[in-house]
């Protein structure tokens, strides 16, 4: 199955959008999709118009029925949503044994169930990043095109590296993903060839760009996927190649783990 973490250390930088863009992309694929949202702000609910009775917090820390945990948004995506309550998560997780690993514990008990699961996370390394990494060992860095961004993208390749040293896990960077891209501002060109270089030195593959769209925008306002306030728009277009590329990537990355 694919886990995957949306990082970046800089906000801003489309982590919601993204995640909850191409979950509705491998759902409409026919697979069985799971987004996590371990941001505090709730920003998954905000942008689908999700009001849920429980969330994470419920079923970590309350240890509720993960059935009534999750919003059922069609038969092959569903969510588990978070909130402020999301916060106690991490206080009450710090005083476990083996806190990092509270996610794999977890989630292996559901995630029989899913052959997708996608974390949104915030934007500064917390423990429940950091649970949210161990448990997916993948990550993909959407990346806005000014400095922060990029340097919050390298921040994130570095926390990875970092995690792998002290929990001896298996965290890998599988894709740098541009967003935001507007070709005609010269900080765009700058960023992308300095994308293109840490893509080479670091031989993390660069993703085919989301260029700048008011759909995005306009969708998160009326709570609905991009896909369906307007599916022939820039964004969408980019984000269903930015699916295929994964879909290659993850399952080549599969292959060569199974091999290992």
């Amino acid at each position: 199955m694919i886990r995957l973490v949306i990082s970046n250390q800089r906000g801003g930088v489309s982590k919601t959008t993204t995640t909850t863009t191409l979950a509705r992309e491998f759902a409409d694929r026919g697979k069985r999709v799971l987004v996590i949202d371990t941001d505090p702000q709730g920003s998954i609910s905000s942008v689908l118009g999700l009001k849920p009775e429980y969330g994470l917090y419920n079923f970590v820390i309350e240890k509720l029925r993960f059935d009534d945990c999750i919003v059922k948004i069609s038969p092959q995506l569903h969510v588990l949503c978070s909130n402020r309550e999301t916060t106690k998560v991490e206080t009450i997780l710090m005083g476990n044994v083996a806190r990092e690993h509270a996610f794999s514990q977890l989630f292996s008990q559901v995630e029989k169930d899913y052959d997708v699961v996608l974390i949104d996370v915030s934007p500064s390394i917390t423990l429940l990043q950091t649970c949210a990494m161990v448990y997916a060992e993948r990550v993909l860095i959407p990346i806005g095109m000014d400095t922060l961004s990029f340097q919050g993208a390298m921040a994130s390749i570095e926390a990875s590296k970092s995690l792998n040293q002290l929990l001896k896990a298996n965290i890998r960077t599988v894709g740098l993903l541009p967003v935001m891209v507007d070709r005609r501002l010269a900080m765009t060109t700058t960023v992308l060839e300095g994308l293109e270089g840490l893509s080479q030195g670091t031989k993390i593959p660069m993703l085919h760009p989301i260029r700048t769209d008011q759909s995005v925008t306009k969708a998160a306002r009326a709570a609905q996927f991009i896909v369906d306030y307007d599916p022939k728009c820039k964004a969408a277009e980019d984000y269903h190649q930015v699916a295929d590329e994964l879909e290659k990537l993850l399952k080549e990355d599969l292959n060569v783990t199974a091999a290992a």
